[in-house]
């Protein structure tokens, strides 16, 4: 009783009261559910006020080992527990002293990976491959072409609504994490796809969802991912494509264009710039665009000229007794 108690305590109370997204308070319910399961587990009717830093290290030592999570998996579940039980301290449900985390081992962070980037080539089949003539396929076109064009996420494409896309501003007004919002500038291009995406389909409530299901039906996360992966496979893409890689991708197309941080920070809507500085990264097109410059090109034309029709040795001439054939 007390598990489902401070479960619902905390994430219909405490994180609510920070402002969490719907879909974060979802994804936190859900891990205190896995390590409630774990508990009852190994130890069973045991509370969440006596669990002890022992049994969170053997949980985080069953995800690394039996569950096969990553460093990035696990860093997550620890910041969960840790504001679960801080939270039931604050609330008065627990003595601080008897807080399992409270001085919790550092767990080793997570190694930062370069993102998976499209190329220009690969964003064109990409864009290309929904079919033009149906109303289904203009939306998978219009879809897509936003998340590359403006870099916005899935669920703010997903809640996109009629009233917060503007056609004449060429602007979209998207609620991003923790209720944020911004407004996102459209190009020709952009506006262009989604207007006819818009025509084709028909008018609408202001207050509606944008894009719509076969049925009518609002889109949801899950569908813009399925429509992005679905495309993405079809195009013969290899790598593996989601729309936050399209949002990876929009990105660091607009550094290599000089584009400056703090421009890319404002579009993709982040809070820090330290979030923007991962598009600071080299790739394989950069670095072979890097020895195509290097200065040996002008160099070696240069020794050609200064030993015209000279055969230089690379070894040494075997002497004729030596010789076979």
């Amino acid at each position: 009783m007390k598990w489902s108690y401070w479960i619902c305590l905390y994430t219909q109370t405490h994180c609510v009261a920070r402002g969490l997204g719907s879909l974060t308070i979802a994804a936190y319910s859900d891990a205190l559910a896995k390590f409630r399961k774990y508990v009852h587990s190994v130890e069973g009717d045991l509370e969440p006020d006596e669990v002890s830093a022992q049994l969170v290290l053997e949980y985080v030592e069953h995800l690394r080992r039996e569950r096969k999570n990553g460093d990035s998996a696990i860093n997550r579940t620890v910041t969960i527990l840790k504001g679960f039980y801080r939270a039931m301290v604050a609330m008065g449900h627990l003595e601080n002293r008897a807080n399992p985390l409270l001085m919790f081992p550092k767990i080793k962070a997570a190694c930062r990976k370069l993102p998976v980037v499209l190329s220009e080539k690969e964003i064109t089949r990409l864009l290309e491959q929904p079919d033009d003539d149906t109303v289904l396929g203009l939306r998978d076109r219009a879809i897509l072409t936003l998340l590359y064009g403006t870099g916005i996420r899935a669920s703010e494409c997903a809640t996109l609504t009629v009233e917060n896309t503007d056609f004449d501003d060429m602007t979209i007004r998207v609620t991003g994490k923790g209720g944020h919002q911004r407004v996102v500038p459209m190009n020709d291009t952009v506006t262009g796809v989604m207007r006819r995406y818009a025509e084709a389909r028909g008018p609408l409530d202001p207050d509606g969802a944008f894009f719509r299901g076969r049925s009518g039906e609002p889109f949801s996360r899950k569908a813009v991912y399925q429509r992005v992966c679905k495309h993405a496979r079809d195009a013969k893409i290899s790598k593996r494509v989601s729309p936050h890689k399209l949002r990876h991708t929009f990105a660091t197309h607009l550094v290599r264009r000089k584009i400056d941080l703090v421009t890319i920070r404002d579009l993709l809507g982040h809070r820090q710039i330290t979030s923007t500085q991962i598009y600071l990264h080299t790739t394989a097109e950069d670095l072979r665009h890097a020895a195509e410059i290097h200065p040996i090109r002008q160099l070696m034309p240069l020794i050609e000229d200064i030993l015209p029709q000279r055969r230089l040795p690379i070894e040494h001439r075997i002497p004729p007794q030596y010789r076979t054939g």
